[in-house]
């Protein structure tokens, strides 16, 4: 079951990406525009693609050169028309040419993520041969330009982003989030390095508590708990923070997962469907865009949106993909979730397995046994459902990256101590 889940997440890295220049498209939409994220997950599959017989190495090989080499030569300027600016890139490029899309924002997680990739990259072809020495090279230049200490314009704390009609994004990294791969990524450079203050500025703000009867460091959606962990390796690895609570961010997601049944299971709200095996709240598509901000039956539905377990919002919308990259942390009760969601057919005639999220409680006139359903799939959906299945089955993805000396050093300026950190190379 869990190999064809990954064939089928893969084939969205196939269908879904320029051939001419490796750009990903952010979902399953009608000139839709590339997403940096899905790009970097998608660099990430392919090795694992090798790996599953899915692809060849050298078909693998010529699109991951293919993606480096584009966005190595991408424009790189205060421009809005422009690539990116300072390493980073804005969050959605235009398929064709890879400049700017929709007036987007220049993204500091997005691009954090990108580089995970590219880095995943180079750790794989890491071979003497000269398109993988290629690889290594396109790689390391893409990171060391990428100046993260600019982000910190203000102070310690990082900034979201930048666009070049308003300059910085009012918000800053604060709260247990997505971002520990970019402050690890910032913090390991060894061109234009965070500072440490900014990480301890940011575990500053973190809220230890107490959620369904677990305490756990606390954060709503699902996807925060395990984005960065597609990468890093957090087993046995502790951070002044955690070392406080006697505990790790691998245990604390284990912890979340448990919290996002267990809320579930209580239904506070009477969703359809809500219980044992049927959970999984987290940033996911919804029927709102249907409802236009009104309210249906007495509820209110929401779009694209960030939906979290105690501090919401939550209206029903469950996404299945959220379920499965939880795995790694709790086999135990996502194993029968995923049987669960598979029974509810949410997966067949689709091409890239479930599709992003449902909502039995919503009224719809869609013939579903499960109310409304996504009409898409997403780039960032579909790499942590194809990338924690391998983590959680041969550690592959976290194996390669035990490897990357770019993520030793930040670990180590951020803190962080035991487990196999201790055994890295210096």
């Amino acid at each position: 079951m869990l190999r064809d889940m990954q064939h089928e997440s893969f084939a969205y890295f196939v269908h879904e990406v320029n051939s001419a220049n490796g750009l990903v498209c952010d979902k399953t939409a009608a000139n839709w525009p590339a997403s940096i994220a899905a790009i970097g997950m998608a660099l990430t599959a392919y090795p694992i693609g090798v790996e599953r017989g899915f692809i060849t190495r050298a078909q693998a090989l010529h699109v991951t050169l293919t993606t480096l080499r584009f966005l190595m030569a991408s424009e790189q300027s205060e421009s809005p028309a422009a690539s990116g600016y300072k390493g980073f890139f804005y969050h959605f490029l235009d398929m064709q040419t890879g400049r700017r899309a929709w007036d987007c924002e220049l993204s500091s997680i997005d691009t954090a993520l990108l580089i995970a990739g590219v880095l995943a990259a180079r750790e794989y072809f890491s071979g003497e041969a000269v398109d993988e020495r290629e690889v290594g090279d396109l790689a390391d230049a893409l990171y060391r330009r990428v100046d993260w200490e600019w982000l910190q314009c203000d102070g310690p704390a990082v900034h979201h982003g930048w666009t070049p009609e308003a300059g910085f994004l009012p918000w800053h990294w604060r709260g247990y989030d997505e971002s520990m791969i970019l402050h690890v990524l910032g913090l390991g450079s060894p061109t234009h390095p965070l500072t440490t203050q900014a990480y301890d500025t940011w575990t500053s703000t973190f809220e230890w508590t107490r959620v369904e009867d677990i305490d756990y460091l606390h954060a709503g959606p699902l996807f925060i708990h395990q984005m960065s962990q597609v990468w890093l390796d957090l087993r046995g690895t502790r951070d002044a923070f955690m070392r406080t609570r006697d505990c790790d961010y691998f245990e604390n997601s284990r912890r979340a997962t448990h919290v996002q049944q267990r809320y579930a299971m209580r239904n506070p709200h009477r969703f359809a469907m809500y219980g044992e095996f049927c959970w999984g709240i987290t940033a996911s598509d919804g029927p709102g865009a249907r409802a236009r901000g009104q309210q249906v039956a007495g509820r209110t539905y929401y779009d694209y949106v960030a939906r979290g377990a105690r501090d919401g919002p939550d209206d029903g919308t469950l996404a299945p993909w959220a379920v499965v990259a939880s795995l790694p942390f709790a086999p135990d009760i996502v194993l029968p979730t995923i049987e669960n969601l598979r029974r509810l057919q949410l997966h067949t005639d689709n091409p890239f397995g479930f599709k992003a999220s449902f909502n039995p409680t919503f009224p719809t006139d869609r013939h579903h046994a499960v109310g409304w359903v996504s009409r898409h799939h997403f780039g960032i959906n579909e790499g942590p459902t194809l990338l924690m299945i391998e983590n959680h089955l041969s550690d592959t993805v976290w194996r390669l990256m035990r490897g990357c000396d770019y993520l030793v050093a930040g670990l180590r300026r951020a803190g962080f101590e035991g487990g196999w950190l201790d055994a890295a190379p210096r």
